[in-house]
């Protein structure tokens, strides 16, 4: 059965963090689990959705709740790369160049609306997010660890925006939608019924969380899980005209998600189910299926390939 399966997390205070973010962010564990599989593979996050459904309240509450360090860059036409990554100035006192980083410089950044930023900045940014690391006049600033980018865009407005190229949506490893909650939750987040940010307790550090990834990338993936996932990828190139396929690189993206994800749920290895329950979120954004639609296509296509 095709199905998001709420985890048990592999250990207390893992658990402590979903319990925690799930008291938070009413009614969406789906979104909240996937955010932190994203964390433990070491990716970046997408999220397309309308303003005021609780993409930065699940960001920041998850930063806090994993004792690491948040900073958040609105986007905008006139933003410059510098505004991001950094600057040199010039000390008089010294007679030399100083670095003065910029927000890049943090465990857990926000991009907020990051479609209507110019495709310079957008490069310049994407580049440094990959590569986790700043180049300026000659020198290399490495970013800290764990580094996590969450980047935000509405997919209805598309008046001054400059969409992401595949190239640059590539380098986000998992593209999620929040959605409105349901009846139930909203009447209880409208209650008030719910942890606020300020109570939200630090359960780990930027050193645990480091664990945490390492582990659940020595997560074993058998045979039978690496050659579903090669299906996968050679099934997408047959899929359409206009469409080249999945890359090598998105099956290594499916693999690390779902290592993630069954590290959450206790397990040392990854079951076929694992890569059918994360695979929509990994390759809707790749496939170039209408927004709309994406996620409920990349569904079907992976329902239509078997696992065995």
């Amino acid at each position: 059965m095709f199905s998001l399966q709420k985890p048990a997390a592999s250990s207390s205070p893992l658990q402590q963090v979903l319990d925690t973010l799930d008291s938070v962010i009413l009614g969406k564990s789906e979104q909240v689990r996937l955010s932190l599989a994203c964390v433990l593979a070491k990716g970046h996050l997408l999220v397309e959705d309308v303003p005021g459904v609780g993409k930065t309240t699940l960001v920041r509450s998850l930063s806090k709740v994993l004792g690491l360090e948040t900073k958040r860059v609105q986007f905008t036409n006139d933003l410059l790369p510098a505004d991001i990554l950094g600057t040199s100035i010039f000390d008089a006192a010294s007679h030399t160049f100083k670095f003065h980083p910029g927000p890049v410089f943090t465990h857990v950044l926000i991009a907020d609306e990051l479609n209507r930023g110019t495709p310079r900045t957008q490069s310049a940014f994407l580049q440094a997010m990959e590569e986790r690391r700043v180049s300026l006049d000659g020198n290399t600033y490495e970013l800290p660890h764990p580094f996590f980018v969450v980047a935000t865009q509405n997919p209805r407005e598309q008046i001054g925006t400059y969409p992401l190229p595949e190239s640059q949506l590539d380098r986000f490893l998992m593209c999620i939608h929040m959605g409105f909650p349901s009846p139930q939750a909203e009447l209880e987040l409208l209650r008030g019924n719910r942890m606020t940010e300020d109570q939200i307790p630090i359960l780990l550090d930027a050193e645990r969380v480091r664990g945490h990834q390492e582990k659940a990338g020595k997560v074993h993936c058998s045979e039978v899980v690496l050659r579903f996932v090669q299906r996968i990828l050679m099934q997408s190139r047959s899929l359409r005209s206009d469409f080249t396929g999945l890359s090598p690189r998105s099956g290594l993206a499916l693999l690390s998600v779902a290592q993630a994800w069954a590290y959450l749920a206790g397990r040392d290895f990854v079951l076929p189910e694992d890569i059918q329950a994360v695979g929509p979120w990994v390759i809707k954004h790749r496939m170039r299926f209408p927004t709309a639609t994406a996620f409920d296509k990349s569904k079907e296509f992976l329902l239509a390939i078997p696992a065995e």
